[in-house]
């Protein structure tokens, strides 16, 4: 069972109760019903994810990648690390690097405005903690994608494997109950659109050789197509 959340605000003023309350009754209306049916699934979702499957071996690993995932730490040490060993792109891949801590500022002004408080599950209680009780949207979710975009369009071949460890540490949220799968979701939209619009120096993301015509020594074209 889902315990209420514990209100961290003051009381809103009567303007604002009538507004909540002229919300409350669209309930009975189609929109509020599908409102409401989203949620209820939003949350049977959490349930299944945070008391099924779980062993001690894989609470450590999806445990250790939230930790990874913590304030973009772990993602701006990837970025870190592909400038040293690509100096020839250190400037793109030290900008990818700070995506993840600028995504996580991004992330928490749209948490302070939703204000979702985090799940609370009866002789569940959530295996990891948080700096904040704001749960939509997902913070790390944002970040991972966000960074495994912005590292991606540097390193198109790694692409596929940061997206993998974007898709495990979004998927661990839940798990870990820290979070609904609806803050997972908008988190990983979010951080698509931040990985995608953070601007990168100009470098060559692939370089391709062709020969020129069928002269075997001819001269070589090179085709370098950028971000």
């Amino acid at each position: 069972m889902f315990q209420r959340p514990r209100q961290l605000r003051p009381a809103p003023p009567p303007e604002r109760s009538r507004r909540l309350a002229r919300w409350a009754a669209a309930g009975s209306r189609p929109f509020g019903r599908t409102l409401q049916a989203i949620g209820r699934t939003d949350q049977r979702i959490l349930l299944a994810l945070r008391t099924q499957g779980h062993s001690d071996g894989l609470d450590r690993v999806v445990g250790a990648l939230g930790s990874f995932g913590e304030m973009g730490i772990g993602w701006a040490g990837v970025g870190i690390a592909g400038a040293i060993a690509r100096p020839e792109q250190r400037e793109r891949w030290i900008a990818a690097a700070a995506v993840a801590p600028i995504a996580i500022l991004v992330n928490y002004s749209v948490k302070l405005t939703i204000g979702r408080q985090r799940p609370l599950i009866d002789d569940h209680p959530p295996l990891a903690r948080a700096p904040s009780k704001l749960s939509f949207p997902s913070a790390h979710s944002t970040s991972a994608v966000a960074a495994a975009t912005a590292l991606g369009r540097v390193s198109p071949r790694s692409r596929p494997a940061y997206y993998v460890l974007a898709g495990a540490i979004c998927a661990g949220r839940p798990y870990l109950g820290m979070h609904y799968p609806s803050d997972v979701l908008a988190g990983a939209g979010l951080g698509y659109l931040i990985g995608r619009i953070f601007p990168l120096p100009a470098g060559p993301e692939v370089v391709e050789r062709t020969a020129a015509g069928s002269d075997p020594v001819g001269p070589a074209i090179e085709v370098v197509v950028t971000s």
